[in-house]
């Protein structure tokens, strides 16, 4: 029996949003995107960590675990107070400090995307990884780092030489921002000035004086030389776990047309768009109900005749690639079973994807004419 013309259609692709924790949102597309953070390793224990001598004078609180290595002698404590464990030339403290060789290497390594004036105080600096050209820098009055509201957004500031910063100077974070995320890669030594307010980690290859007064949000780390304090509060910064905000849309209702017994149709389905804010990985699956007529006696057409080809991606924004299901048509998957729609790769920044699926529908032979409808759901996890 010949149904021409009449109609085959799938109702409603069911959206499922399974929601995941996020240790990092994207933030707006562009090569700062892209900005690598410094993994410390080891070393994000430590709130204050030396290489030769760590010296304190007056009432400095310490909140995170205090290192030396391989240096032995840590004085003024008391008055100086830590909250958490002092490591003094032990296998704890080696390691912290071979991870920050390992993160100084990388942050002096990491590609710049711009060279700055050596005063910072009066700026704002949205994500990325600057240098100045004397190799140094200073901070008088006040620098912003603006996120542009993604808190996975890196900030890392690369001195050849020294960091100086006035005194009542502070490092203001904005529109997300977190302090874990910026570096200060200093090549010689960092002076923190009186009354100063840091954000941020150092990771100094020599030493770090800490004048009195000052507060440090994120970590002071030296690599050969000493740490000097002086009654300041310094504080590990870590940063903030986000929930991944993820979303799926598509088409509610779609005719895929029609065709005769023992015929193909081979329809898209319309655009199928996944939205996220973070550079965890997901997978999109797609699954099918058995197509069936709404009269008695029922007919169906069973969801292994049904093959999906989710086909490249149609438009995406961010950086890095996602990956189709079926690149090819010939690489279509009957829906018999779970398939995999679309996927994207752990620490790829891509914000928005969106791939126009096919759906082919061998009609049996036996078939009789209707008005059949399914369910195609597409779900992300």
């Amino acid at each position: 029996m010949s149904i021409t013309g009449r109609t085959w259609r799938a109702t409603a692709t069911t959206l499922v949003c399974a929601t995941t924790v996020l240790a990092g949102v994207v933030g707006p597309p562009g090569a700062n995107a892209a900005t690598t953070p410094v993994s410390l390793g080891t070393a994000a224990g430590f709130a204050v960590l030396a290489g030769s001598t760590i010296t304190n004078t007056g009432a400095t609180t310490i909140n995170g675990d205090l290192g030396l290595s391989p240096g032995t002698s840590v004085t003024g404590f008391p008055p100086g107070q830590l909250t958490g464990t002092a490591h003094v030339a032990d296998s704890a403290a080696l390691a912290a400090q071979n991870d920050l060789t390992t993160a100084y290497d990388d942050a002096a390594a990491s590609p710049t995307t711009a060279t700055v004036p050596v005063e910072l105080g009066g700026t704002t600096n949205t994500p990325g990884v600057y240098d100045s050209p004397d190799g140094t820098f200073g901070i008088t009055g006040t620098v912003t780092l603006d996120a542009r509201g993604d808190p996975n957004a890196v900030f890392i500031f690369k001195a050849a030489s020294t960091l100086t910063t006035a005194g009542s100077s502070s490092v203001n974070l904005v529109n997300g921002a977190q302090a874990c995320n910026v570096f200060w890669q200093v090549g010689s030594s960092a002076t923190l000035g009186t009354n100063s307010v840091l954000r941020g980690n150092v990771l100094a290859l020599t030493s770090v004086t800490v004048t009195t007064g000052a507060n440090v949000d994120g970590r002071v780390l030296a690599r050969d030389g000493a740490v000097t304090l002086d009654t300041d509060t310094i504080t590990k910064s870590d940063c903030a776990v986000a929930p991944l905000a993820i979303s799926i849309s598509a088409p509610e209702s779609v005719n895929l047309g029609h065709a005769s017994p023992g015929g193909t149709i081979d329809a898209q389905m319309g655009p199928v768009t996944v939205t996220s804010n973070g550079i965890e990985p997901w997978i999109v699956t797609v699954t099918a109900t058995n197509f069936t007529t709404g009269s008695a006696p029922v007919q169906t057409i069973a969801n292994s005749s049904m093959s999906y080809w989710s086909g490249p991606a149609t438009a995406h924004t961010g950086i890095g690639v996602p990956t189709p299901g079926q690149a090819s048509s010939a690489q279509a998957q009957d829906l018999g079973t779970v398939r995999t729609a679309f996927s994207l790769l752990a620490g790829v920044a891509i914000t928005s994807v969106t791939w126009n699926p096919t759906l082919i529908v061998l009609v049996p032979v036996s078939a009789v004419g209707g008005s059949y409808t399914g369910t195609i759901t597409h779900s992300v996890a």
